[in-house]
């Protein structure tokens, strides 16, 4: 008589344990050190849709912007060595971005560990200071328990990257083993004596100031966040490239803290007596390299509401620490009575109009002006259209001059991760493709994961890519002209006609060399019924919104250096 196996296969348990967790979509570049999780991929294709990308790094950021889109971790596969060395830019994006995300590698099989075998790394150690957690799976049986681990982690107190590496040999292993639920995710509450204290700081403030940023938010707590704004008419600035979370049109909104910062509400944050920073870490980019907050101990009032318990007195030592997620916090905060006519309705006035007066563009050198550019996007995207960049001054103007009305409509890296837009926003599209989705890259920026755009093409990601071309690293060339004005080492690039490599790749594409020729060029795109790609070529003596190269470096000159 014919029994039928109740074994499973460690990649059948993988596959099984990732439906359990809700699974929808996984990318990954294949190799043979995962093969047995790829079949058993093959047969869950109903309920997990395999990407398949060009490059570790591109799957990886891929990955970690669904993370950023969905708050469920981005899952992305990757074969050993060569696969996961390419893949960590992805896991540091996470890591510093707070954004939950699993990266699986094919690892070498455990008789041949300790050997230096093919492609062998140790992970632990590799992606120690990476990742939240970093564990191998040496047993098939511990499959369900440590991936539901992995989960948790990766989801709850502060969101981050976890590593899973695989040993090639342990997933064709086969046991007979039960698995685990779907994890949960846990949101931390602030206390009520917390709660009162809060009440009563903001009783005694002059000049308060919310900031807001971090991984774990939802549309929940962005609505709470408006409305505990609105209850004490309080103004609200973003922590770098967290502008979603708070409508950038609304009377309250006082501007975004980062490389686009506006003088004045760089004075405000130095001016203001209470800071209430909701899950911002308040790290060197949102506080001006550490110039906006003293350390340790700030000259404002401080309190610093975050999920990570570690994080709290980390940097600065807070008047009032909160540990609580931005959901648990602001769902209570919203039930705080409000203050009667508070002292600085219009110090909130002035912060928003102090803002809209940043909105307003320069004219820079050239046809092209960037700043009509962003300008004519504001006004003709939907609200809900979702903006990626990758790391550039190009992204100054998508930073600067648009405004982010709705949650989840800005990705971006805040670790400053060159190429990153261009695999975020197919990644953004195949999450929710009824929405516009426009890529900002540099040229620099995009030729470090362009080729992705074989993947647009592959799965119909209806993307639109604005490629900036200046013909140099911008970034760098700035730093260098301001502190060796003129000596030009390293900055300068030679590039491909975009817009005729992206036809090669099938897009429609169009090239924009004047302000004029943007509007129609971009309608085309958008009525292609394909992904796109729109060259903008621009001067490269527009290398900032506020000075030009030669103003950069004149002024560097005059300085004596």
């Amino acid at each position: 008589m014919e029994t039928t196996k109740t074994t499973r296969t460690g990649g059948q348990v993988l596959i099984d344990a990732l439906r359990i967790h809700g699974v929808e979509r996984a990318f990954c570049v294949p190799g043979e050190s995962y093969l047995a999780a790829l079949d058993a991929l093959h047969d869950a294709s109903d309920d997990i849709e395999l990407i398949v990308c060009r490059q570790e790094g591109g799957a990886a950021y891929m990955a970690e912007a669904y993370g950023k889109m969905t708050g469920k971790p981005g899952i992305c596969f990757v074969t050993r060595g060569p696969g996961a060395t390419n893949a960590s830019v992805g896991v540091h994006t996470a890591f510093q971005d707070s954004t939950p995300m699993i990266l699986f590698i094919g690892q070498v099989a455990r008789d041949q560990m300790e050997r230096e075998a093919f492609q062998e790394i140790d992970y632990r150690r590799m992606f120690g200071q990476m990742a939240k957690w970093v564990v191998e799976i040496e047993d098939a049986a511990r499959i369900p328990e440590l991936i539901s681990q992995a989960f948790h982690r990766a989801v709850n107190g502060r969101p981050g990257p976890v590593v899973v590496a695989l040993p090639e040999d342990m997933l064709i292993d086969r046991v007979d083993v039960t698995d685990v639920p779907h994890y949960k995710k846990v949101e931390a509450y602030p206390g009520d004596e917390e709660l009162a204290e809060l009440r009563r700081l903001l009783e005694t403030a002059k000049r308060p100031m919310v900031v807001a940023g971090g991984g774990g938010w939802t549309m929940k707590a962005v609505d709470a966040l408006r409305r505990f704004s609105e209850a004490f008419a309080l103004p609200v600035a973003a922590s770098f490239r967290c502008q979603d979370l708070f409508d950038n049109a609304h009377a309250n909104y006082a501007g975004d803290l980062g490389l686009a910062a506006g003088p004045k509400l760089i004075q405000h944050m130095r001016d203001c007596d209470l800071l209430i920073s909701i899950g911002a870490r308040l790290g060197e980019m949102t506080t001006g390299a550490y110039t906006l907050i003293d350390i340790p101990v700030p000259k404002q009032t401080l309190v610093h509401v975050h999920a990570g318990a570690e994080e709290l007195g980390r940097v600065y030592h807070a008047t009032l620490p909160i540990n609580a997620t931005a959901v648990g916090f602001l769902s209570r905060a919203v039930q705080l009575s409000p203050i009667a006519n508070p002292a600085w309705q219009g110090w909130t006035a002035q912060a928003h109009q102090d803002y809209l007066e940043n909105l307003k563009h320069p004219v820079v050198p050239g046809p092209v002006q960037m700043g009509d550019v962003m300008e004519w996007l504001r006004s003709h995207l939907p609200v809900d259209a979702i903006l990626t960049t990758g790391a550039g001054n190009y992204s100054a103007w998508a930073h600067r001059f648009y405004q982010y009305r709705t949650f989840r409509t800005q990705i971006g890296p805040t670790n400053g991760s060159m190429g990153y837009g261009v695999p975020a926003a197919i990644a953004a599209k195949l999450t929710d493709r009824k929405r516009t989705v426009v890529a900002f890259a540099g040229d620099g920026c995009f030729l470090m994961n362009g080729q992705e755009i074989a993947t647009a093409m592959q799965y119909d990601a209806r993307v639109i890519f604005l490629v900036i071309n200046n013909g140099m690293y911008g970034t760098i060339r700035m730093h260098q002209e301001r502190n060796y004005p003129g000596r030009v080492s390293g900055t300068m690039l030679t590039n491909p006609d975009f817009a005729s490599m992206a036809r090669s790749y099938g897009l429609h594409a169009e090239t924009v060399e004047a302000t004029e020729e943007f509007a129609a060029a971009f309608e085309r795109s958008d009525a292609s019924g394909k992904p796109a790609l729109i060259e903008i070529r621009i001067d490269p003596e527009a290398l900032t919104p506020k000075m030009s190269l030669s103003q950069i470096r004149d002024q560097a000159r005059a300085q004596g250096k």
